[in-house]
């Protein structure tokens, strides 16, 4: 029995102009149906994808994609976009390895107008596509639908601003799922949003600033002084005055989970001119009670129980193991005991980056500043110049949108601010967009900053004391996933500058150095090759700068053969760091740089990503071996030179 009679049947979404509105909610309830099964399969993004399938087949209804140029804010609401622009047959595929992108992508779909996946972005990218469609003569409509929480975003307050200077007609949709933005609205809006929609009403505001603005010698300042009536007006009956007043004709708000209507508002919102911003109200979760229930927990899941909405019991972390946002999260409580002037500073992460517990126990020094990356550092920056002592915890992806603010704001006043990357290398299931790979490569070379690379509990707690005695700025990268302690080794007093042995093995004449999350593959090479009568040792760097280049160097020269392994973009990275040095030593030792190549890498597990980037135990033991074998071949060629060759001396 076919689940989806309606879905399965639909390949492009012009289908949907012939089907009726009873029809179109069946369908509705289909793509409910079918995505609530795919995330509990392979995880994603549910609830917000479940908040918006309405909309969605909404604007496929009266606009035509991909003439039409839909555009989705950081673009995980995506799911029924994509069940309904022909690839309903590969939907079980997504945020899998070689499957569909868990986000809007270009190289997918026609349909995929441009790559998305963080926030904030989408507004600069319509008014943008936009004006390249006018400037080449052609007549599309472009939409931009964008969550009330990325509204937050600096980015999105620019464009609106922007996009009301030029008057293009971009359409601005507002999914306000009260995430973020409370309920704003009262009747007196709704009938005043509706009014503005009729065609009489607009032929009406024409025709009357026509005959006003002519009255000779008064009529420009009486017209004038009716817009700033209408303003205070507006302004004392409901609030939606910003956008507004950035040139915006403001329709809403609208029920999001109402097919005919939402059908019939944008059909009228098509033929308005200039910019447009449509507010639509929707619920988080819709359609699944649990999602509906804890919008947050559900906005991006694992695998789950759709009977019970719980987690799969097989894929639980084990609870004596403790993740590494975890680790950080207990830290920065126990320094928060030890200062008081220490806060936390969060981009809408409160929960991802494990502060939560600081929040309820230190509610008056906790910050959450919404989805503003750039504005939390510089925010920071000036707590830090009133003497407080801020902790910034920020994914390391998101960490990209903050160049600038970490240069200039806090490193090169020198202001003591803590900012703490979670997520740091290889990421996974969400792809491209969420790979932690770029900060090495971009913040080592920072005047001003120390960067550290703590892996176990006990390290993420000693950088953090470190950091926060601190008086200059500080950064701190750790991986996603549990935190990782190879022994008693690992857990040596931090020393500025120095790493740690955690592999020492008798008469070893190679050096496997690790640097992030990899440190359980190095060591797993570590005994493949000791199998093979290679005898290594591991040493885990804690330090990316500053960097204590003596005891290094003094480290390096007592081995042959060096493998120095980052998880993060090889080219520019640390690596290269060390072969400088290595040759400014002019040393002799046999030196190796691995890391990830220097491309964007699409969706799959961790431990995909690991061996596709040839950083997995087999490929590290395999790299050493070559060169062993090449050593062991040179040594026999010459001692047969010298006339010394014997398989004893092998």
């Amino acid at each position: 029995m076919n689940k989806y009679p309606i879905l399965s049947g639909i390949n492009h979404p012009d289908q949907l102009k012939s089907l009726t509105n009873k029809q179109l909610n069946e369908l509705a309830a289909e793509i409910r149906s079918c995505i609530i099964q795919t995330v509990s399969q392979n995880g994603g993004h549910l609830a917000s994808n479940l908040g918006v399938v309405e909309l969605t087949l909404a604007m496929h209804k009266v606009y035509l994609s991909p003439r039409d140029k839909f555009i989705w804010d950081v673009g995980h609401q995506c799911y029924t976009h994509k069940l309904l622009t022909g690839r309903f047959d590969q939907f079980h595929s997504i945020r899998k390895e070689g499957g569909l992108s868990g986000f809007p992508k270009r190289a997918e779909s026609a349909h995929d107008i441009f790559d998305t996946g963080h926030a904030s972005t989408s507004i600069s990218a319509g008014i943008g596509v936009l004006t390249g469609e006018r400037l080449q003569d052609r007549k599309s409509k472009v939409l931009c639908v964008i969550g009330d929480g990325a509204l937050t975003g600096g980015q999105a307050l620019e464009a609106l601003n922007f996009t009301g200077h030029i008057k293009e007609d971009l359409v601005v949709i507002l999914n306000d799922n009260e995430m973020s933005i409370g309920r704003n609205v009262g009747a007196i809006s709704s009938y005043m949003s509706r009014l503005a929609l009729t065609g009489g009403y607009r032929k009406f505001r024409t025709i009357f600033d026509s005959i006003v603005s002519h009255i000779p010698f008064v009529g420009k300042s009486l017209l004038r002084s009716v817009y700033r009536l209408k303003r205070g007006v507006k302004g004392v009956l409901y609030r939606e005055n910003l956008f507004t007043d950035l040139g915006f004709k403001y329709v809403g708000p609208v029920k999001g989970h109402n097919l005919e209507q939402l059908t019939d508002v944008l059909e009228h919102v098509r033929d308005i001119e200039g910019p447009v911003l449509l507010h639509v109200l929707t619920t988080k979760g819709k359609g699944y009670s649990p999602a509906e229930g804890d919008p947050s927990s559900y906005h991006g899941v694992g695998p789950f129980a759709v009977e019970t909405g719980k987690v799969d019991p097989s894929l639980k972390t084990d609870p004596d193991q403790v993740t590494t946002t975890a680790a950080f999260g207990c830290a920065v409580l126990t320094e928060a005991e030890k200062n008081s002037r220490l806060v936390a500073v969060t981009a809408a992460m409160a929960s991802g980056t494990g502060l939560l517990p600081f929040r309820e126990k230190y509610p008056d020094r906790f910050f959450d500043v919404g989805i503003a990356e750039a504005h939390a550092l510089t925010f920071a920056a000036g707590q830090a110049a009133a003497g407080l002592k801020p902790v910034v915890a920020i994914y390391s992806t998101f960490m990209q949108r903050s160049v600038d603010q970490l240069i200039h704001d806090i490193a090169l006043p020198g202001l003591p601010v803590v900012v703490c990357m979670d997520r740091a290398g290889l990421v996974g299931d969400d792809g491209e967009t969420h790979q932690g790979i770029f900060d090495i490569v971009l913040f080592r070379n920072i005047p001003n900053v120390s960067f550290l690379a703590p892996l176990s509990v006990k390290e993420i707690e000693m950088a953090m004391e470190w950091a926060c005695s601190s008086d200059k700025p500080v950064l701190i990268r750790y991986p996603k996933g549990v935190s990782y302690n190879s022994g008693e080794e690992q857990d040596a007093p931090l020393e500025e500058g120095k790493g740690v042995l955690v592999r020492r093995r008798e008469k070893a004449n190679v050096l496997m150095i690790s640097l992030g999350g990899l440190l359980e593959e190095v060591i797993a090479a570590s005994d493949i090759l000791e199998e093979k009568n290679i005898l290594s040792d591991v040493y885990h760097m804690r330090f990316i700068r500053p960097l204590d280049r003596k005891s290094l160097t003094d480290l390096m020269s007592r081995y042959e053969q060096i493998l120095f392994v980052e998880e993060g973009i090889a080219s520019g990275g640390m690596g290269e760091e060390i072969a400088a040095i290595l040759r400014e030593e002019k040393s002799e030792v046999l030196y190796t740089a691995i890391g990830v190549p220097s491309e964007f890498l699409p969706q799959g597990t961790r431990k995909q990503l690991i061996k596709r980037c040839s950083l997995d135990r087999v490929s590290l033991a395999a790299r050493i071996e070559e060169v062993q074998s090449e050593l062991r071949f040179s040594k026999v060629v010459d001692m047969v030179r010298n006339d010394k060759w014997s398989p004893h001396n092998i």
